[in-house]
């Protein structure tokens, strides 16, 4: 059999291919245009061709691929935006990637791609009266689809087209991976199985995630044993990490809700908030029975990583080996998809293709 492979538009740092080699899925092209996500990318993907700005991307003069993944931008549907929806001129390239798959399989007389998987906010769900997802899922299917009867929804679902089966699925990257990661990330995952019926399979089907190392590297240590503390330095005291809902907690201040800011100081076993593009989180740090002595810091890009269950130094350098700037990582970051999330979804792919 050919081996499967991958083209990836809006390709940030690369989530979709990496999440693809682990399974023998070869990423062949991607689209970007932001220069430093490009730049990791060609680090850790040599061989990929990038193809640029999507708007200028002519899906039938591009290699045929039997995967196509996209996490088309999500500004104009975040519940945090302006909420424009798919009206939106950044979130409105969603357009641009239906009209790649389109050509592609015009030009293959149907055969590629093969299955598409889409990536965005749960807000999509929301937007303009709840019709940018009916939208959405009758981009896919060339038939109407009709607003459920609750005007609600559902985080999972199925729809059909003429031939094209496709399904969706609210993902929360806090429940996925081994280890599970730490950050609440909740997103929608959309795959079309263009001729078959295997996205259901594909997206809701239980199976066990093998382990990938943590390390870039060969000289790089893992996460697990970064962010174990010895006994010594502890004082046989247990550490202690709250994260804040920085956003809550700005929002709470500004009305003078004392509840709502009380409310945004995390417990100790509280999931880390979104990792966000425009801003960075930040947590405080004791040890038992020491809280005086405790301090505030902001997450570092290496431990934005580990949340985003990225390998270690992933994002630090470019393919010219110059070091990315940690404002272009937090940026990249806050924008890419969860891997184990992206993981889940090519293991389902590799075992039905």
């Amino acid at each position: 059999m050919t081996e499967p492979t991958l083209g990836s538009l809006f390709d940030g740092i690369g989530v979709f291919p990496l999440a693809a080699s682990r399974y023998e899925i070869q990423p062949i092209w991607a689209s970007e245009i932001e220069k430093a996500p490009i730049s990791i990318t060609k680090r850790h993907f040599p061989n990929i061709h990038h193809l640029g700005d999507i708007t200028k991307v002519n899906g039938g003069e591009i290699p045929p691929v039997h995967i196509i993944t996209f996490g088309s931008p999500c500004q104009n549907l975040s519940n945090i935006g302006k909420r424009e929806g798919l009206t939106g001129s950044q979130s409105s390239l969603f357009y641009h990637a239906i009209r790649i798959i389109e050509e592609m399989r015009c030009a293959t007389n149907g055969t590629y791609p093969v299955i598409a998987v889409w990536e965005n906010v749960m807000g999509a769900f929301s937007t303009n009266n709840r019709l940018d997802f009916k939208a959405v899922l009758e981009s896919f299917t060339k038939t109407e689809i009709p607003i459920p009867a609750s005007r609600e929804w559902a985080n999972a679902g199925m729809v059909r087209g003429e031939d094209v089966e496709v399904c969706w699925r609210l993902l929360d990257a806090r429940y996925w991976g081994k280890p599970t990661l730490p950050q609440r990330r909740r997103r929608i995952f959309l795959v079309a199985d263009f001729g078959g019926n295997r996205a259901r399979e594909i997206l809701f089907k239980a199976r066990d995630l093998q382990s990938f190392p943590t390390s870039c590297g060969k000289d790089r240590l893992s996460s697990t044993s970064t962010s174990r503390i010895s006994a010594p330095k502890t004082r046989g005291k247990l550490p202690i990490v709250r994260p804040f809902q920085e956003r809550r907690m700005r929002s709470a201040a500004k009305d003078k809700n004392k509840t709502g800011f009380h409310g945004s100081f995390g417990q100790t076993h509280d999931p880390f908030p979104t990792l966000l593009a425009g801003s960075v989180n930040y947590f405080s740090f004791w040890y038992e029975g020491e809280e005086k002595e405790g301090f505030i810091r902001q997450l570092t890009p290496l431990e934005c990583e580990r949340l985003m269950g990225l390998p270690e130094g992933w994002t630090a350098l470019g393919h010219k080996d110059e070091a990315i700037s940690d404002y272009a990582r937090y940026k990249a970051l806050g924008n890419a998809i969860a891997v184990p999330c992206a993981t889940y979804i090519m293991a389902g792919i590799a075992e039905f293709l």
